[in-house]
């Protein structure tokens, strides 16, 4: 977003000639399009990774939890077992009961029978879904709705998921499960197809969560891809001494990131003498780019400045400005060679 012209922009040349400022609307609209879009981005990237995991994690896990626990607890029985217990059908009002011993069951639409609490528990709590057509459909229902409610399935998931990473990574720490880790991992290496996905997902797992992070000590403008482009970089250390060697001075290490994801980027080695050091955060770089030069820190921009520091850069630039110029614009009678004198 671009940032409001102060009203002394016109007079430090900031404004092109002819160029109307904006209208005080499209810069209220600007500034709330600016306001609201951070937190709806983030909202929208918070949903779409829940959804990523509640796909791809919560609901195998729950289906597999909810399979086992109905196979578990089921008790479903068939006509030939009633008819071999000796028990007798009463068809009541809601369908057709049977009483074996003490226990009433209940026949569902695959001619098969399940205990009556279990049967009522699904019909009285019944979503806006078709009712279940098996005995284990049943079943599969009555877990979910009693023992798998959300308020108990997320917070046992992450405790449960916490508890893996845990013991996971005392295992790979250990020296037996750090063995299998490396087998497994040369294993995947050697796949054609897997190869490149796993090492690819390998290098940004480690550079997130590795111990050794990359940290940078500070912030640099360099003259890269060529002179007279200037581009943002972290220093992130010293140079190789090879380098130092052939450039006669020391040399810095620097990672010129790409907008607008500055997590890729270039490293070069440049000379200390042509690093420039800015006056701004990682941080405030980092928005720099993500941003593609649209927001940066308010110090570095003439328009924020005191008043006497606006009118001091604008005679200097406009000092600049007609130094270029005057080359261009003066006479040709001036540059042009003396002509010669004809004797009369």
């Amino acid at each position: 977003m671009s940032q409001p012209v102060s009203r002394d922009a016109r007079a430090l040349g900031l404004l092109p000639e002819g160029a109307k400022p904006p209208s005080p609307f499209r810069t209220a609209v600007i500034y709330g399009l600016s306001t609201l879009l951070p937190p709806l981005v983030t909202v929208v990237i918070l949903l779409w990774a829940w959804s990523t995991i509640n796909s791809y994690l919560l609901e195998p896990v729950s289906g597999a939890a909810r399979h086992v626990l109905a196979w578990m607890i089921k008790d479903i029985r068939t006509e030939q077992d009633m008819a071999a217990a000796g028990a007798k059908k009463a068809r009541r009002e809601g369908g057709i009961y049977i009483q074996l011993g003490e226990q009433i069951y209940c026949q569902v639409e695959d001619q098969t029978y399940i205990p009556q609490q279990v049967w009522e528990y699904v019909r009285t709590r019944q979503r806006p879904e078709p009712l279940p057509q098996t005995g284990l459909g049943y079943y599969h229902r009555y877990v979910e709705l009693r023992y798998l409610r959300p308020w108990v399935v997320i917070p046992a998931f992450l405790l449960g998921f916490i508890l893996f990473l845990y013991l996971l990574g005392k295992l790979i720490t250990a020296r037996i499960g750090n063995f299998l880790y490396s087998y497994l991992e040369r294993f995947l290496l050697r796949l054609p197809l897997v190869r490149n996905v796993y090492g690819a997902a390998k290098q940004v797992s480690d550079f997130f969560f590795g111990q050794r992070a990359v940290e940078f000590k500070r912030v640099v403008a360099v003259e890269y891809p060529r002179k007279g482009i200037w581009s943002i970089g972290f220093v992130t250390g010293e140079g190789f001494l090879d380098v130092q060697a052939a450039a006669n001075e020391p040399v810095l290490s620097v990672l010129v990131p790409t907008s607008p994801a500055p997590m890729t980027g270039f490293t070069v080695q440049v000379r200390r003498s042509e690093v420039v050091d800015l006056n701004i955060t990682v941080e405030q770089a980092l928005e720099y780019l993500i941003s593609c030069g649209v927001v940066g820190p308010l110090h570095q921009k003439v328009e924020f400045l005191p008043p006497e520091e606006q009118k001091r850069l604008g005679k200097s630039a406009r000092l600049t400005e007609v130094e270029s110029v005057a080359p261009v614009i003066s006479s040709p009678l001036a540059s042009s060679p003396p002509a010669s004198k004809n004797p009369s």
